[in-house]
């Protein structure tokens, strides 16, 4: 039980989320309207991603340091999670910006470079790919690991505001807090961001526990005493 309280937390949070995400009182906003509850996982997941993605890099940090294929390990599979959650991001962004903007992907420095983000970390996914020696592509990956969030945070989260974006709290706009994001949200919010880092989490737990048991096997020698690679 010590060991999965957190996975059922993780199910009943995310539980919770879409239930009052969908059910759930929200402000009355102009323009914006009833589209507010995207703020539960559009703005949710990005952030979500943001940790999961500092995570990793911690854990680039941690292999360069130490030496453990663990680590990177670690840091491959949390960089997919947060992929994962960066590309639903984008879908459900482009969802709210459709009925916003009127536009699902209107020419916005934050959305193009949430693009270009996602992009730098697929050439992240693709430059492991590139390596058999599992020593050789952990050093690489890792330095480049660590130099794509150093990238990542300043044209997701720097250059936006200062330029002309149509993004709350970018290019002079007000942000959310401005608005009315009273308890109403924050009740639901919160637990939104809580709950996609536990599952970001688990979904990396699985991968690397089928990392790990792909690598056992391997090495695992065959009927004739030869083992496998």
């Amino acid at each position: 039980m010590r060991k999965i309280w957190w996975k059922i937390l993780c199910i009943v949070i995310i539980f919770y989320v879409i239930v009052m995400g969908l059910m759930g009182e929200v402000p009355h906003l102009a323009i914006i309207n009833e589209s507010i509850r995207n703020t539960y996982y559009h703005v949710a997941l990005w952030l979500a991603m943001t940790t999961l993605l500092f995570a990793s890099m911690v854990f680039s940090v941690r292999y360069l340091i130490k030496g453990r294929i663990n680590d990177d390990d670690i840091a491959s599979e949390l960089a997919k999670s947060a992929i994962f959650f960066g590309i639903l991001g984008c879908l459900t962004g482009s969802i709210w910006a459709n009925y916003t903007w009127g536009d699902p992907w209107p020419n916005d420095p934050k959305l193009n470079g949430a693009a270009v983000g996602i992009l730098i970390y697929l050439a992240y996914l693709l430059l492991r790919s590139s390596f058999e020696d599992e020593q050789r592509k952990a050093r690489i990956s890792s330095v480049y690991n660590i130099f794509a969030f150093a990238v990542f945070i300043p044209i997701i989260y720097i250059l936006p505001r200062l330029t002309d974006s149509l993004h709350p709290g970018s290019g002079g706009n007000s942000t959310f807090g401005s608005y009315d994001f009273d308890n109403s949200i924050r009740r639901v919010f919160y637990p939104a961001v809580i709950g996609y880092i536990l599952l970001g989490l688990w979904l990396a737990e699985l991968r690397i526990r089928m990392k790990r048991i792909n690598r056992v096997r391997e090495e695992i020698p065959d009927s004739a005493g030869h083992v496998t690679h």
